[in-house]
């Protein structure tokens, strides 16, 4: 990626409600969190513009070892755009807590677009390990609802 285009991604997480953005492209990765201020770059920053650090006040770093690549989680994305539901209903037990074993066709929340409650099921099968975003909160389309630990 050019700086250019990293910069554009930076402005967008901070005038966005969104805490976290990572972009693969040509097998090159970028993350940036907004709460801890810290992009993280594999494989395409391995030598970070110093210009980039100093005016966006980020760290950059190389991709972790090889035997990391085991700990990769996968997200589980918003099909659409709405607002997101841990349960069915406000007086009902959340689908999933972290810890909990899904299955790939799982229901795992609910994103309510249009006045219409769609259900959004697992697509692989794992533990969930982190869930990203609060029950009522609008979340986007392709923003990361769940990060699963897949399954061996």
């Amino acid at each position: 990626m050019k700086e250019k285009e990293i910069k554009k991604l930076i402005k967008l997480v901070e005038e966005s409600k969104i805490h976290e953005l990572e972009v693969s492209r040509w097998g090159r990765k970028i993350r940036i969190t907004k709460n801890g201020a810290v992009a993280t770059a594999h494989a395409s920053l391995t030598h970070p513009t110093p210009s980039l650090s100093r005016e966006a006040g980020i760290e950059a770093s190389p991709s972790p070892p090889e035997e990391a690549e085991e700990e990769i989680l996968h997200e589980i994305v918003s099909p659409m755009v709405g607002l997101f539901y841990r349960a069915p209903d406000p007086d009902s037990e959340p689908f999933v807590k972290e810890g909990d074993h899904v299955t790939a066709g799982q229901t795992v929340c609910i994103v309510e677009a249009m006045k219409v409650m769609n259900e959004i099921e697992s697509d692989a099968e794992g533990t969930i390990m982190r869930i990203m975003v609060e029950s009522t909160q609008p979340v986007e389309y392709g923003q990361p609802l769940f990060l699963l630990k897949l399954s061996s």
